[in-house]
Order: structure tokens, then sequence, then C-alpha cells
């Protein structure tokens, strides 16, 4: 089997909302397995209304759009033993091979989406429990919470400042990636054994995951680790320095880049005898990195960058996001949806990996499904229920 066709007959049914788990099966989408999300009938994902009304269409907002291109979409009401018998219907009709959900415990009876539930109806079934703090805790928890309980936040900031949330919800895409990984090792051990598996996945845990250095340094070492700006723990030079016409963030990772360093015309007067390690360099950070940034500004931010790449030193702009999407190394892995209802278009950060997948379709997937924007395909199509049953259903709000 060719690469672009690995996961052409992987099936996820996904019980999704918010950004954890659209982001996870975003991912799956991205490798070509064919991804179903399904809400509630009246309710449906809220983030479907968060952002800018771009298309103005309601429940196709700019936040729901960015994470949840190349699927379908399903509307159906778990709560009701109609919802449950046609859930039932859909793991055997779709051949289901994961079934994942970002519910609160409580619900998973209520809703009939248990483990063990399902894996009466298809007895090799991979299940995927995504929660904020695990399978026996109800607490809410969207990303700047976890950021705040799991530390991320006591790292963020400047040195002496107040804590900040990161740029990006790393407790939302962490989680996903490490699902994603999860997912990947079920899948496995269904090939080789032929049994299914039960994954409960807690956000939480796995925000803590990130924190090597600092547990480490914290519990074994006694040392206090907290927010420190731009500037590196244990590796110095490292941070955001000024130039003529912005600025550019410089990172040594050894006493040999320092040495190179200090060669560089206009560079010389750095060399120093304590600064010849790393760790004369951090102990005098605060003097060193006032010296260096005053050096700094005599040069272009492209000046300065074309010579510390000649010399190995790491170094870069501090770029926009319009400059990353410009950068030849991101530039051509966008992946793109174009709406073929309004031939409205938009475009999606890149794959972590460009997928086979995505190369064999040019780096375009489905536009994020509307609202129930498959019911009548599968609910129909594939269960058979006719058009007059799909109406009662409507009506009753099953679907």
């Amino acid at each position: 089997m060719e690469d672009a066709n690995l996961f052409k007959n992987i099936t996820v049914l996904s019980l999704e909302q918010a950004t954890v788990l659209p982001y996870l099966t975003l991912r799956l989408a991205e490798d070509g397995a064919n991804v179903i999300r399904m809400e509630h009938p009246v309710y449906g994902d809220p983030n479907r209304r968060v952002g800018d009304n771009v298309l103005s269409e309601d429940r196709m907002f700019s936040y729901y759009l960015s994470i949840n291109a190349g699927k379908k979409a399903l509307t159906l009401d778990l709560g009701v033993p109609e919802g449950q018998k046609i859930l039932k219907e859909l793991i055997l009709k779709l051949k289901v091979d994961i079934f994942a959900t970002n519910q609160l415990p409580r619900n998973y009876a209520k809703l009939g989406v248990e483990y063990e539930m399902l894996k009466k109806i298809k007895e090799d079934i991979i299940w995927l429990g995504m929660t904020g703090f695990g399978p026996k805790s109800n607490e809410a928890a969207y990303d700047p919470v976890l950021q705040a309980r799991g530390g991320l936040m006591e790292l963020t900031g400047e040195k002496g400042g107040s804590p900040q949330v990161m740029g990006i919800p790393l407790p939302d895409m962490g989680a996903s990636e490490h699902g994603y990984g999860l997912l990947m090792k079920a899948l496995f051990k269904r090939a080789v054994t032929g049994q299914g598996s039960r994954i409960d996945l807690s956000m939480f845990e796995s925000t803590v995951s990130w924190l090597t250095q600092a547990i480490t340094h914290t519990v074994t070492f006694k040392k206090k680790v907290t927010r420190r700006g731009n500037t590196h723990e244990f590796f110095s030079p490292v941070s955001v320095y000024e130039t003529k016409d912005g600025y550019a963030y410089v990172a040594l990772g050894n006493d040999k880049q320092w040495e190179t360093m200090t060669k560089i015309p206009g560079f010389e007067s750095l060399h120093k005898k304590e600064y010849e390690r790393n760790a004369g360099r951090i102990a005098d950070v605060e003097n060193l990195n006032k010296v260096i940034n005053a050096i700094t500004k005599k040069f272009a931010t492209q000046e300065l960058i074309d010579i510390f790449n000649k010399a190995t030193i790491p170094i870069s702009k501090v770029n926009s996001i319009e400059e990353v999407v410009e950068d030849p190394l991101v530039k051509p892995n966008l992946i793109r949806s174009k709406d073929s209802k309004t031939g409205s278009e938009i475009t999606i950060a890149p794959s972590p990996c460009t997928t086979s997948f995505l190369k064999s379709v040019n780096q375009v997937l489905s536009f994020p499904p509307r609202f129930g924007e498959h019911n009548e395909e599968i609910f129909s199509g594939l269960l058979g229920y006719s058009g007059a049953q799909l109406k009662e259903f409507k009506e009753k709000n099953i679907i």
C-alpha cells in the first residue's frame, strides 16, 4: 500500500468540541483518515461561534474554521435512546476504528459512549477519552486554567513580572499531539494482536510532562525555577537584542560558539577570561546582555543575521505571523481549503510533518463542515433512514 493511502480505511468517529480533540482529529484528517465529528443537534460545538463571522454564516466562525478542515459533520443527541441506537448503527456500518470524545467522564454512561459499552458493539474499537484531569475528575478545564495549574504561567513572562499565558494553547495542542502518539501505538497494537484499546488522556498530565528541566531542578536540586523573560536559565548569551532597525534573537549553546562570536569584528571587546565558560557568562548575565545589546544596536538586523549565519551562530529576526507564512520553509506546506458553496478559501497551518496524503492532494483539504452537513449522506445513504424518518428525528431534536 502506498503511504498516501495508509489511513484511507481508518474511520474516526469523534464526539468533539472546543480545541483539544478537534485539533487531534485534524491531524488524523491530514493523514487521510475518514474523520466524522459529532455534535449535539441543539447546542453544537461552542467554538463554531467563536472568532469573527467571516462567512456571514452562523456556526462557521473563524476560530472553528482553523482546525476542522478535512472532516464530515453529524448532529446526534446521544442523551436519548433513539440517538444511542443510531450510534450503535454508525459504529457498525461505518466500521469505526477509533471513537474519541472530550466529554466529561460523568457523561460517558449517560450518552452511551463508555469504552465497555462500545466494546460490546465492536470488539476491536480503539477508544480515546480526553479529559482535563483524568477519568475520575469532572472538573471543567480550559487551556489557560491548565497553563496556570500546570506551571506554564509561572515560567512565562518577564523576570520579576506577573505570570503570563503563552501565545499558543500548549495544553490543548500538546495533549492533542500526545493523543496522536497514543493512537498510533493503539493502531499498531491492534495490527499485531487484533485487540482494541482504551486510552484515557489527561490534559493536565500532558501539560506537566513538558516541565522536564523545571521539575528535575526543583525537586532534585532544590533550585527555584521561575519566569526569566527572553533569557535562558542555563545558557548565555541567549536573548533578544536590539538592532538599528528592530530586534534579533541570538542563542548560543556552547563555549565554542562564544569563542567564535568574540572574534567577529565589532564583538572583540566581549573576550574576557571570566566569560570563557558558560557558567561565568550566566553569573554576570545581566551586565553581559547590556554590553551585547550596545554592540548589536550598531548593526542592521539582516546584516547581523548574515554575519552570525556565516559564523554558524543561531540567530533570527523576531518575525511577525505575516512574515512566518512567507518563509520558504513554510509557504509551500500551508494547507488550503476551498468552500464549493461560497468560493471562500482559508489557509491552515502546515502539518508538523507534511504527510504523503497531503502531498497527494496538493495540500488541499475539504472545507470545514457545516453544522450537521453530512446527516443526510450518512443517516440516509449509509444507515438507510428515509426522508420522513430524518424529518421526524429533526423535529424531535434527535439529529
